[in-house]
């Protein structure tokens, strides 16, 4: 008998520091670009409504340069991060084991913008023009290629000028007419100077998306083959947790913003303009609660609603970074939220193809994964 309580005894005090071995969190790092903005808002509101804690993880955010984050994402040193959809298909044709398995962005987030005192009408128009663009890389570099292609026009019928993330000013000071922008930043910061009278002589501009002429995939979370082998629960937990981030920030951008203020230093969050976001996060939850079945046509009545009531109380500049958030999910929206749709892989592989940026094409079954959405996708 004594020596049958020894053994459950014993039992029991190993079983427990196991069961709270398998409590802990797993401590994660997600990687992503650029720098703390409210263009992240998914990723901070899954961290401050706990949803990546439900989920098991404990994440912390690095933000480096995309190359960085593929090469710590290809060797397992990092799990997850937010990478744009081409640099997975250059880093899949030079036998990097990465994998896309979340579309956050559904509209590729850039396009060409000319002023309107340049007069073109037509992106076809711009032939014989300045463009400026950040640099021959990246994702500015790739959409202009897709939108010349899609005219039937190459890089020689536009004078190219690398001019840096200047966009704004270069036009303002009236060295350029057009430029390859981020939709949902920089045409509003043009337009907000010129609102101003700050831009020269520009009053306004005409801005011609890559999505309206050929359907590329963009940014998502990406991990690595090895967690899909190993740890497919991970890889579908995380994502869920993303998606409840990402569904928040779209349902209700104003609970979002002000989630965004711990993250993003010097966000534009005055007293009054606090209040008023969080009087309207709360009607916003409410008319949620009611009507859980509202479709993207209401979603957007209401986001446009409310930079209406927010605009008449407060000036354009205050809420400016608002704007870029509102702006964004419209880029995000989509009524299959984290769905990559193959024709915009095989599109952006055909303009990676165009362009020399990988010799032959991959095998784009494996850089990709519908298989770990919360909610599946029949295909």
């Amino acid at each position: 008998m004594l020596r049958r309580l020894f053994v459950l005894l014993f039992s029991v005090l190993i079983a427990v520091p196991l069961a709270a071995q398998e409590a802990e969190p797993i401590e994660t790092t997600f990687f992503m670009t650029f720098v703390p903005n409210v263009q992240f808002a998914p990723v901070y509101v899954a961290l401050e409504k706990g949803y990546f804690a439900d989920a098991g993880f404990q994440v912390t955010i690095e933000h480096g340069d995309e190359p960085l984050g593929l090469d710590l994402i290809a060797a397992n040193e990092r799990q997850f991060g937010i990478i744009s959809g081409e640099q997975v298909i250059i880093a899949r044709a030079n036998e990097r084991p990465v994998v896309y398995t979340y579309a956050w962005f559904q509209d590729f987030p850039v396009g060409v913008a000319v002023t309107n005192e340049a007069g073109v009408p037509s992106f076809a128009g711009l032939a014989g023009w300045r463009v400026g663009i950040p640099g021959r890389f990246g994702a500015s570099y790739i959409g202009l290629h897709a939108l010349l292609s899609a005219n039937d026009m190459t890089e020689q019928d536009i004078a190219l000028e690398e001019i840096g993330f200047n966009a704004p000013e270069v036009i303002c000071v009236g060295a350029i007419d057009a430029a390859v922008v981020y939709l949902n930043n920089e045409p509003l910061q043009i337009e907000e100077r010129a609102a101003q009278g700050d831009c020269g002589d520009v009053t306004g501009l005409t801005v011609f998306p890559v999505s309206e002429a050929v359907d590329l995939v963009s940014n998502g979370i990406v991990t690595n083959e090895t967690m899909i082998a190993e740890h497919p629960d991970q890889v579908m937990a995380f994502n869920r947790a993303f998606d409840q981030g990402l569904r928040d920030a779209i349902d209700n951008p104003a609970e979002a913003y002000l989630l965004c203020s711990g993250y993003v230093e010097n966000l534009p969050l005055s007293d009054d303009l606090r209040a008023a976001l969080e009087t309207a996060a709360a009607d916003q939850a409410a008319f949620l609660l009611e009507n859980p079945d509202n479709d993207l046509e209401t979603r957007a009545e209401r986001r446009g609603a409310l930079y209406e009531q927010l605009a008449e109380q407060f000036t354009s500049d205050e809420l400016l970074q608002f704007r870029v958030l509102l702006a964004t999910i419209e880029l995000w929206e989509a009524e299959s939220l984290g769905y990559s749709d193959p024709a915009s892989w095989e599109a952006m592989q055909e303009t990676l193809l165009e362009m020399e940026l990988i010799d032959e094409p991959i095998d784009l079954e494996r850089a990709y994964s519908n298989a770990f959405l919360p909610e599946p996708v029949d295909e």
